[in-house]
């Protein structure tokens, strides 16, 4: 599993859409953390499609 990879993805997605919210961009701060969503849960599948030999 890619926590690590999943862990900096997310972080990083929520201090961008932390500073977004700070200058009143909210429709940016919810775009960048729905892409986060979007982008982490991939990075799962993936994972879990990995392990599970592709199948």
């Amino acid at each position: 599993m890619h926590y690590q990879k999943m862990y900096y993805l997310l972080f990083n997605a929520i201090t961008d859409a932390l500073h977004d919210i700070e200058a009143m961009n909210f429709g940016s701060a919810r775009s960048a953390l729905q892409q986060a969503q979007i982008k982490a849960e991939s990075i799962y599948i993936d994972s879990a499609d990995e392990k599970q030999g592709g199948d």
